[in-house]
């Protein structure tokens, strides 16, 4: 009979605590936007608030300032007090969270991945900023400074209309965006960055060649590659191009391989041993006319001229006159301030350039040299 009256005891506690599913309060609707600068996301999830409020009530002109009050306040609940004055919660309803998948820089500040909550101290003229190590209270009502991971100070800007709170990315790139708070005619802006994208990627690029990825080398390549082209982790991409060529089950010795082995080796300032793997590659029977001339332009792209120029011999060497060697010679001999040896390469290329746009644009380069200007 106990154990009967215990359980009826315990199931109309459980129904006298259990809700329903009800529409948000005051109509303000969850949302939630994410953005990504490569590997890190920003996602921030909030409940938007419109102008026009409930019952139709036109707050238009009354949001900033009166709605929203400028500085801190007194919400006479949970944690907020005339000693302990609340910031807005920027949003409606439970907390506005913001949490990012890396660390990251708020206009310049660091903080570490994870999920915030995301208050403002707004202001006619300067807005504040605060990342919260509380992300799961109840608005700003249990808002306690002590737990704040960073603050930062933005200026509002005048904005074009918006009906509904809403947060908005600009300035997308890789390595950084902007947050934009905007509702009614105010957007406050604030800067996201990563300080180590490319250490990231290296890190990334690392566990999947663990996988199956690192299996193939063409994968082993294009890692090597990213390092060199980034000037990051060039030990790793030593290590990743001899890989490419010399791993058991997954090595293939062929032009993609050896050349960038070469310009691993190049980047590492081994000089004498890149030359030697840069020929071997040029010389392989799988190398064609045009992936060496795209190599040699690629070392000029990157200040390397003497190299270039030697790879532009090979390629002179290796593939006698065919299209585009003389072009190559004369940019290779360009770069390396040896005007009238371009001249004389630029004009044999022009007798067999295979097309108007080809023999328009070696004119152009022709009379540059003849001026002693550099055609790269």
């Amino acid at each position: 009979m106990k154990k009967v009256l215990f359980f009826a005891a315990l199931l109309c506690s459980t129904f006298a605590f259990a809700q329903i599913s009800s529409p948000p309060s005051g109509g303000n609707q969850k949302s939630s936007v994410t953005q990504y600068m490569g590997l890190v996301s920003v996602t921030i999830t909030y409940n938007s608030p419109d102008v026009t409020g409930p019952g139709g009530q036109d707050r238009a002109g009354k949001i900033w300032g009166q709605l929203v009050p400028y500085g801190l306040t007194n919400l006479q609940f949970g944690q907020s007090s005339a000693e302990n004055p609340s910031p807005w919660r920027a949003g409606a309803n439970e907390n506005t969270t913001i949490e990012f998948s890396h660390d990251v820089n708020i206009e310049g500040k660091p903080l570490k991945a994870g999920t915030y909550g995301l208050h403002m101290i707004p202001d006619e003229n300067e807005w504040t900023i605060i990342f919260s190590n509380n992300s799961t209270s109840w608005g700003s009502y249990f808002y306690n400074p002590a737990e704040d991971a960073i603050r930062v100070k933005v200026k509002p800007v005048t904005n074009e209309f918006n009906e509904y709170l809403t947060y908005e990315f600009d300035e997308r790139k890789l390595d950084q965006c902007v947050v934009a708070m905007e509702w009614e005619n105010i957007k406050v802006p604030f800067k996201v960055s990563v300080p180590n994208l490319n250490e990231l990627y290296v890190k990334q690029i690392e566990e999947e060649l663990r996988g199956s990825a690192g299996f193939n080398h063409q994968n082993l390549v294009a890692a090597a590659n990213f390092a060199v082209s980034n000037n990051i982790a060039l030990d790793k991409a030593e290590k990743w191009a001899n890989a490419a060529v010399n791993a058991p089950f997954v090595g293939q010795e062929n032009y993609s391989t050896l050349s960038t082995k070469a310009n691993v080796l190049l980047a590492l300032n081994k000089k004498d041993e890149a030359k030697e793997v840069m020929k071997k590659a040029i010389f392989h029977p799988t190398a064609n006319v045009f992936q060496v001339h795209q190599t040699g332009r690629a070392l000029i792209a990157q200040d390397k001229d003497e190299m270039a120029l030697q790879v532009f011999k090979w390629n002179a060497e290796r593939f006698p006159k065919i299209w585009p060697v003389n072009v190559g010679l004369a940019r290779g001999y360009s770069a390396t301030g040896d005007y009238a040896s371009a001249l004389k390469h630029a004009e044999m290329a022009l007798k067999v350039a295979p097309d108007q746009l080809n023999k328009d644009n070696l004119k152009a380069s022709i009379k540059k040299l003849q001026n002693k200007e550099d055609i790269n």
